[in-house]
């Protein structure tokens, strides 16, 4: 018999909010995480803005010791620490150190890269000789699933504990990999999420793809502009996002608060043919990916309220746009509500899908859809296609049903999970 899936417990660090309170006020209120970045600017970037989460190192020792902190510096590890556990603790699970693991909880804790400053301070600090000097932490911060590693310790996670990693994909993926695994009975509740690292070296790259914007370092909160006709690029950011997902069963005999339930989703790839590149989405796999999500989750393309979309302020948005309307049939007016919280963050990177999902579940749980900021001049080519009252400028009172929420990453690769507000039958 396959189960129920819900989610129990949220958890973020957003470059425009630590914590729930602080980031359901700011997406509410459209308010901006995205700073001039000093760091940036000397080491002459083209994009000289950034979205940083604020994480103080007082707050940093809520979550690690001082010991553990001694010579860390992966900030990926950091935000998803923070998430993970700030989410475990709204679920109203135990922090309580026992003598056995958990068996039936786990964690699938995804990430792009680990640990760039600390390889990057390893190798200025000693040479070939020597390079046993690199510390007794230096493994865990730079594996890959450190995060997933350091979560599993903490929390004492007996069920499986792993990192998935699929680029911008990433978190929506993971949120996928839990359902999977909890709909098939093989756990009881699975801690989902990604995050990503910041700063120059991971961000570099993008810069050096020409694929950031440059054009509003003196004016950082304006920078990021999906849907927009002035959009000049995307903004990077980091950060991360964590959802505690659990079987219906399981929640409801011990009391959890319910945000809303995974009715399902899909995963694919358009394999880099066709229109599809490393770095462009395949439109037939893209489409696929949507429509192939609503029949898992087992409902009409009618029945979708809102969409939170991957939407980075590139040239890509337009197609995107055109993407959902083909595959759900529906534009003009009738087209959903959409929005990007790429707008007030940037793009986050490997901890985008997850972050916004956690900004999607908010939406639906306390009624109201976020505003898409700085996109006062729609890009003609959507303008054509989808009516302007469908992105909301303003936030928008109201309740809702059912939110799609999709990440489209390098690699040619997608993902599209369905929510649902949870009504008890």
């Amino acid at each position: 018999m396959k189960k129920r899936v819900v989610i129990t417990g949220l958890g973020v660090v957003a470059p425009n909010g630590v914590g729930l309170e602080a980031f359901t006020h700011a997406i509410k209120n459209g308010i901006s995480g995205i700073k001039h970045d000093p760091e940036l600017e000397r080491l002459q970037f083209s994009c000289q803005i950034a979205g940083k989460p604020e994480v103080s190192t007082e707050l940093a020792l809520n979550y690690f010791s001082e010991l553990e902190l001694r010579n860390f510096n992966s900030t990926g590890i950091l935000y998803g620490v923070i998430a993970g556990i700030d989410a475990w603790k709204d679920a109203g699970l135990s922090l309580a150190i026992n003598e056995n693991p958990d068996w039936d909880s786990g964690t699938i804790f995804g990430t792009g890269t680990s640990g760039i400053d600390k390889f990057r301070e390893s190798i200025y600090k000693i040479d070939d000789f020597q390079t046993r000097r690199l510390g007794s932490t230096a493994v865990a911060q730079t594996m890959n699933s450190g995060v997933s590693a350091y979560l599993g310790g903490k929390l004492g996670l007996g069920n499986q504990v792993t990192t998935n990693s699929s680029a911008c994909t990433t978190g929506t993926e993971s949120v996928l990999m839990a359902y999977d695994r909890i709909k098939s009975g093989q756990a009881k509740r699975i801690l989902a999420g990604s995050t990503s690292d910041s700063g120059p070296y991971i961000w570099g790259g993008f810069d050096a793809m020409k694929v950031c914007t440059f054009k509003h370092n003196q004016d950082p909160q304006h920078g990021s502009r999906p849907m927009s006709e002035s959009a000049s690029g995307f903004v990077p950011g980091s950060g991360a996002g964590a959802l505690v997902l659990e079987d219906l069963e399981t929640a409801i005999a011990r009391g959890a608060t319910i945000y809303a339930e995974v009715l399902g989703g899909h995963v694919n790839s358009g394999g880099q043919r066709g229109l599809g590149t490393m770095t462009a989405p395949n439109p037939v796999a893209v489409q696929k990916c949507i429509t192939t999500a609503l029949k898992n989750a087992e409902i009409t393309a009618k029945d979708i309220d809102a969409i939170n979309g991957h939407l980075t302020a590139t040239s890509k948005d337009s197609l995107e746009i055109q993407n959902w309307s083909e595959a759900l049939d529906r534009n003009g007016i009738d087209f959903p509500y959409i929005n990007s919280l790429k707008s007030m963050v940037g793009h986050c990177l490997s901890g985008a899908g997850s972050i916004e999902s956690v900004a999607s579940i908010l939406q639906l749980h306390h009624g109201f859809i976020f505003p898409n900021t700085n996109c006062p001049d729609l890009h003609p080519e959507i303008k054509a296609l989808i009516d302007q009252t469908r992105i909301p400028q303003q936030a928008i009172e109201m309740e809702l049903n059912i939110i799609a929420k999709a990440s489209f990453g390098f690699g040619d690769v997608n993902g599209c999970v369905i929510f649902k507000r949870y009504k008890q039958n």
